[in-house]
């Protein structure tokens, strides 16, 4: 009996020892560098046979519109992008939308003085969008969320939008306007420094949305040459005066070739378009912006399908 007990031990222990090499086995044949879990409803993870059960349910694409553009020494230069998408996946996580993100590069080129950034045309931008919606239009999608995930863009995505509904079988909505009567109120307080690119508000989101990529410690306050009437608006800027505000924006980051003397790398040391430290941001901030936003955009989402639900029994 003993014996038998030691030679079922020791087949046991084999068997043991054969899978474990075969576990090891298949694991060191998958890339090392793969992190990614599969995400719902996030299409370049989907495969076809989830996308039409996803259609049996919902018609409706979201849409981030980023860039890929320097952001300081501490944020990558796809922050743009990646915040953007990661925004709709969470959105996407509450509610049956579609996330499909198209294009990595937008509109940049007054930062095209710091290395890595790329900048596309408007034209280009308009047309790759449009000819992706109209694919997605033809396998069953209508509705789109148009996100602008990047100041640069939102000529851009205001005319992606028109253009969408003017040429197309899609409706579609820009989503800053589509979720503003849905968003409750902000409690950050008021910055008293010009604090914009790649500053505060941007640094705490990315720590929420993108945290492995932001490289905090490498963060530091920049140095700013304005023009010198620009440099007199921003007091009224920071106090949120609207024409203030405008014709700042109307010329501040703007291309080299403009003569402006606005583009990011003849404005600031670093490319981080504001005076105060992004050390100052905090992972609560970007948190706390992140979920007000998310919020809206579901009671937005609920809002019109009421409204496609009432177009139908009428």
């Amino acid at each position: 009996m003993v014996a038998e007990n030691l030679k079922m031990s020791h087949l046991l222990l084999g068997v043991f020892l054969i899978s474990c090499l075969l576990t090891n086995t298949i694991f060191a044949q998958t890339n090392p560098l793969w992190t990614q879990q599969k995400v719902k409803n996030y299409l370049p993870h989907m495969t076809v046979l989830e996308v039409e059960a996803f259609l049996e349910k919902s018609d409706m694409v979201i849409i981030p519109v980023g860039a890929l553009e320097q952001h300081g020494n501490h944020l990558p230069i796809g922050t743009d992008f990646l915040n953007g998408v990661e925004r709709c996946k969470l959105i996407a996580q509450q509610r049956d939308i579609l996330v499909c993100p198209i294009l990595m590069a937008g509109q940049s080129p007054y930062h095209m003085g710091f290395a890595g950034s790329i900048t596309l045309s408007a034209e280009t931008i308009l047309k790759v969008h449009l000819e992706a919606i109209e694919s997605l239009i033809q396998h069953g999608f209508k509705r789109f969320i148009i996100m602008n995930a990047h100041g640069g863009n939102r000529a851009i995505t205001t005319l992606l939008v028109d253009q969408i509904n003017q040429t197309t079988a899609g409706v579609a909505v820009s989503f800053g306007p589509a979720i503003s009567p849905f968003l409750g109120p902000s409690s950050d307080m008021p910055s008293k420094v010009l604090d914009r690119h790649a500053g505060t508000p941007e640094t705490s989101s990315s720590l929420y949305l993108i945290p492995t990529l932001v490289q905090l410690d490498k963060a530091a306050a920049a140095q700013l040459t304005l023009p010198p009437h620009l440099e007199k608006m921003v007091p009224e800027v920071i106090a949120n005066d609207p024409t203030a505000k405008m014709l700042f924006l109307a010329e501040g980051l703007k291309a080299a070739k403009t003569g402006k003397r606005t583009s990011s790398a003849e404005m600031s040391t670093i490319g981080v378009w504001g005076e105060r430290d992004p050390k100052e941001a905090t992972v609560q901030r970007g948190e706390k912006n992140t979920t007000r936003m998310v919020n809206a955009a579901v009671k937005f989402i609920d809002r019109w399908n009421e409204l496609v639900l009432l177009e139908k029994e009428d």
